[in-house]
């Protein structure tokens, strides 16, 4: 069974950097898609970036240029490098994974059927 753990979520103040990490288990023997998702209260769940199975990377409009997605396989982490952090970027983030190959879904929630129990991040004064 797919087992994804984020960490890294915290509180931070505008402008600041935090880096998410997301440690995943029996992602073997076919290749994966994976994303980071956002949900702030009240709202829906939105993708913010995301790594295709072939490593095409996908960024929604709001993160471009600030956040960066990579993947360690030695490693089996999905990082989230978010910089330039403002109260709007503040949720709680998941990640997420698919089997196999997407990209038009690959910032798509209803794609995904494994997720990460989530960890908050908070930007405020």
């Amino acid at each position: 069974q797919v087992r994804l753990v984020e960490s890294g979520g915290g509180s931070v103040q505008p402008g600041g950097s935090l880096t998410l990490s997301c440690k995943y288990s029996n992602l073997t023997y076919e290749k994966w898609s994976m994303a980071w998702f956002r949900q702030g209260t009240g709202d829906d769940r939105e993708g913010v970036a995301g790594i295709s199975s072939e490593n095409r990377i996908k960024y929604a409009d709001s993160v471009k240029e600030r956040f960066t997605i990579s993947k360690d396989n030695a490693e089996s982490i999905l990082y989230l490098q978010m910089s330039g952090l403002t109260p709007e970027d503040s949720g709680v983030y998941y990640c997420a994974a698919r089997r196999g190959y997407l990209w038009l879904g690959l910032l798509g929630q209803g794609y995904y059927n494994s997720w990460g129990q989530g960890t908050q991040v908070t930007v405020s004064t």
